[in-house]
């Protein structure tokens, strides 16, 4: 047999199929055709991965990516393939009124396999600095199950924001809504807490495979009390098929808070990053960055891959297409090092806590075409800047831009 791509030497890590073992992978047509030792047969190009580690490719159930239409959206295509993210999912920066828009020019033309949670607010997070909430107008749980339906192949669910700033005085009603449209469109709802809004109030209206995002956040009203115990409501919702994600973002990943939960046997499920144009290297630098937060602080490399990869394809609803390497399946992977050394990793607080493991990218294959971070530098760069940009704006330092309000008067 005559492979078009021939991955050799490296420990392939696939929860999946509980592989954990020096294997080579071959790939026909942009799909896995082979993982066995010793493969011998030819190949249009091989690689050497030997003394690397090899996964089914990383996903990122929590980002922000419509740029250009929102103030938190980002380019992330390049950032994805230089960083062995594969799969990224936009969590509701879209409405059903501008969903369409998001289709043509994100998904449609990204390299990465881009989805995305409708957003129970018909203009989805279009302006970043008013919570989109505080008016229950925006919400149309008929017209969100639509969306959701009609672009069922490229959605993964509803999303719902349940903080205080996002929601006002509503309460959970917004949620309440957002658990409507998902039971219409016959999806999960992924719902954000942060201080505003009781945590159990939240977490009552969930159902089995719906996703809790900011599972480690220190702002209040969160999954640990005070003394730092995880409170019952939490444990009671993982017992009946909730699921936690960590959605690091630029306000929910707290060192305190994930330590506390960790020490009471309390892991998130999912591991995503919440990257958008205020969070972007800043306390966030990737989705092996992120990881390598969680590996520092005691998880196992095998337990941080399933979070990235099985979990997070169970969780969007495609474990049989992603986050497996079974012949048959997408050739989509991701090869690491496992960087030794003295390493320092931020929380959302500027919390420094030091490690001596990170995770670093080497290659992404993406439908059987290899990226290499080297390759994508110049992009990246780019993409940057046009996150800076907002950021800035968003929070008002036109000086950084160069500008005085008022000056061109």
């Amino acid at each position: 047999m005559a492979y078009d791509l021939l991955l050799k030497g490296a420990r392939v890590v696939d929860p999946s199929q509980d592989i954990d073992g020096i294997r080579d992978v071959g790939i026909i047509g942009g799909k896995i055709a082979a993982v066995k030792e010793g493969v011998v047969d030819a190949a249009t190009e091989t690689i050497d991965l030997s003394g690397k580690i090899l996964t089914p490719g990383w996903i990122d159930i929590h980002a922000h990516l419509y740029a250009g239409s929102t103030t938190w959206g980002i380019r992330g295509d390049a950032l994805c393939l230089a960083t062995g993210v594969t799969t990224i999912v936009d969590a509701g920066s879209a409405g059903w009124a501008n969903f369409q828009g998001f289709v043509d020019y994100v998904i449609e033309p990204a390299r990465t396999q881009v989805l995305g949670y409708v957003h129970i607010s018909g203009i989805g997070l279009t302006y970043g600095p008013v919570g989109e909430m505080v008016d229950l107008s925006y919400a149309d749980p008929e017209r969100t199950a639509f969306a959701a339906h009609h672009w069922q192949r490229h959605c993964a669910g509803i999303k719902v924001r349940q903080g205080g700033f996002q929601v006002g005085e509503n309460g959970v009603e917004p949620l309440r809504l957002g658990v409507q449209a998902a039971a219409w469109a016959g999806m999960p709802v992924m719902v954000h807490i942060a201080n505003g809004v009781p945590v159990d109030q939240v977490l009552s209206l969930l159902r089995s495979g719906d996703i809790v995002t900011h599972c480690y956040q220190g702002t209040g009203d969160g999954v640990v009390d005070d003394s730092g115990a995880v409170v019952a409501e939490v444990w009671a919702a993982r017992e009946r098929g909730v699921l936690f994600d960590l959605g690091h973002g630029g306000g929910s990943f707290d060192y305190g808070v994930a330590i506390s939960a960790l020490a009471n046997g309390f892991l998130a499920d999912v591991i995503s990053t919440d990257l958008h144009a205020s969070s972007w290297d800043s306390p966030i630098e990737s989705m092996p960055e992120t990881a390598s937060k969680l590996l520092n602080l005691g998880v196992s490399f095998e337990r941080v891959v399933h979070q990235s990869t099985t979990a997070a394809a169970g969780a969007i609803g495609r474990a049989d297409e992603l986050g497996t390497l079974r012949v048959g399946t997408v050739a989509d992977l991701a090869a690491f090092e496992m960087l030794q050394g003295a390493f320092e990793f931020a929380d959302v607080r500027g919390r420094r806590e030091r490690g001596n493991r990170k995770i670093e990218p080497v290659l992404t294959v993406r439908e059987g075409k290899v990226y290499r971070p080297e390759d994508l530098d110049e992009e990246l760069r780019a993409d940057r800047e046009r996150a800076q940009w907002m950021k800035k704006v968003t929070g008002k330092d036109f000086a950084g831009l160069g500008w005085t309000p008022g000056a061109t008067l």
